[in-house]
């Protein structure tokens, strides 16, 4: 009874310690294709086999009561600390590969997902490129605004030199 107490403990804080939480199916998976998996997403996320009556208790208390549906069945869940979008391509690149592995659903900002919910998250740019991207965004307005603040003094820069031409060769 301690034990399973111990265990719902550490499972209601790793719900409410993580940013986003996916659901999987392992049947047929073998330990070690288990263990490539988690490997692949171990940067982002920790990957626990779990006792769905159990994971049903602590996803209660902490407020992720939205999974119940999904806990049947061989479940492993994807805790994840890092990047949820690294950890949902992760995922869909190890079930391209081993088909076995069916990805339930999820939990993520306070919204379940469904699978195909986690499908478009894994579709989403990683956070860097989106980064990258807002920045070159915003170098280019910047140097649109430096061009049209400098463009009237190179035309006025322009002018005053054809005038002085035009005096020096009427002069």
């Amino acid at each position: 009874m301690a034990n399973k107490e111990a265990a719902v403990a550490e499972l209601t804080d790793k719900f409410q310690n993580s940013t986003a939480v996916l659901l999987t199916e392992y049947r047929g998976l073998t330990v070690g294709q288990l263990k490539e998996l988690r490997k692949s997403i171990s940067a982002d996320a920790t990957y626990a086999v779990v006792k769905n009556t159990l994971t049903k208790i602590a996803a209660n208390k902490a407020d992720m009561s939205s999974l119940n549906d999904d806990l049947t069945g061989p479940t492993a869940i994807a805790f994840v600390h890092g990047d949820p979008v690294a950890v949902a391509k992760g995922l869909r690149a190890f079930t391209k590969a081993n088909p076995l592995l069916v990805i339930k659903g999820g939990y993520f900002d306070g919204n379940p997902l469904t699978a195909e919910e986690v499908g478009k998250l894994a579709e989403l740019e990683s956070r860097e490129v989106l980064l990258a991207k807002l920045a070159g965004t915003f170098k280019a307005s910047l140097f649109g605004a430096a061009y049209l603040f400098n463009a009237p003094l190179s035309k006025a820069v322009r002018t005053v030199d054809a005038l002085r031409e035009k005096q020096e060769s009427a002069a």
